[in-house]
């Protein structure tokens, strides 16, 4: 097939609107390799990012498993960031975003099936010792996607909500975030290690996210819509559905999972990080709701209660 004019004035536009010359480019294919399957995945790269602690086999199935969960969010961060910074949004554009998110989390909460069923409980409890400090609290994908979700509010531990508003400041609002629960002693303000490296880490990194998705995440985002849009009953219904399926459906399948490896015999074994993981994964006592209008007072009211 030949390269017809129309072909080529378009590529000449292309260049030209970035002030380059489209030959070089032109002449630059007649060296260029076809791609090829393994080179556009970067599969050997991405086969060999697995580098297990111990010489139990079924450990690879627990690191494999959480390094899909982190391809996963990094797919939900990138639908939230299309959302974020487009104007105009329509009703169905939103709701499209939405469900591509959603059905992003309905994998994850399926998927964790392939850890209950997919490990020896003897073997996960002896290499889950070799990965003390490491906790699953400390996955920043996760942490930016609840900021991209809702506002900062939702996600301040139930205890200390009345205490921050608007205008309190983010470093202290970052101090009752919800999950500061799996690390701290709020009597003395003692942070554990594992949440003290996690904060080093990323705080200022959460911070400077925050700034722009504290007006810019999804529930701000729906709340500054036309009241047509925000009535929509179906882009409501796929709101309530990835609210439900983050906060209760997805939570529940992780924490059932905990239970099964780490409640033995009516013994609760702490988490490797140290952290009272039954309070602080269970939805009825963190009451994490990204889109606490849409819901009813009986159902805010009895939020993780019933399941």
């Amino acid at each position: 097939m030949s390269l017809d004019h129309k072909t080529t004035n378009k590529l000449k536009e292309k260049y030209e609107a970035i002030d380059q010359d489209v030959e070089p480019y032109l002449e630059g294919l007649l060296h260029s390799k076809p791609i090829n399957y393994w080179d556009y995945i970067q599969t050997d790269a991405l086969l060999n990012l697995q580098v297990s602690r111990t010489d139990l086999p079924d450990e690879m199935v627990f690191l494999m498993y959480h390094q899909v969960n982190e391809l996963l969010f990094k797919m939900i961060l990138w639908e939230i960031d299309q959302v974020a910074k487009k104007e105009d949004i329509t009703a169905t554009f939103f709701e499209t975003k939405i469900m591509r998110i959603s059905r992003y989390f309905d994998v994850l909460t399926s998927s964790f099936n392939v850890m209950r069923e997919g490990m020896d409980i003897d073997q996960y409890n002896k290499f889950r010792k070799t990965l003390t400090p490491a906790s699953g609290f400390q996955s920043a994908q996760y942490r930016k996607i609840e900021f991209a979700s809702t506002n900062l509010i939702n996600l301040i531990d139930n205890r200390f909500r009345d205490t921050i508003d608007r205008n309190t400041t983010l470093e202290h609002a970052f101090e009752h975030l919800y999950w500061q629960a799996a690390g701290k002693d709020y009597k003395t303000g003692k942070k554990s290690y594992t949440l003290t490296v996690f904060e080093s880490k990323y705080k200022d990194e959460f911070i400077r996210f925050t700034e722009f998705y504290n007006t810019n995440n999804l529930y701000a985002i729906f709340k500054k819509l036309p009241k047509s849009v925000r009535e929509d009953n179906d882009l409501i219904n796929a709101m309530r559905h990835y609210d439900y399926t983050v906060n209760i459906t997805w939570v529940m399948a992780h924490y059932n999972t905990a239970n099964h490896y780490l409640n033995i015999g009516g013994k609760t074994a702490e988490a490797t990080g140290g952290s009272e993981w039954v309070k602080y994964m269970h939805p009825k006592y963190q009451r994490r709701i990204f889109f606490p209008d849409l819901w009813s007072k009986e159902e805010l009211d009895n939020w993780g209660k019933n399941i």
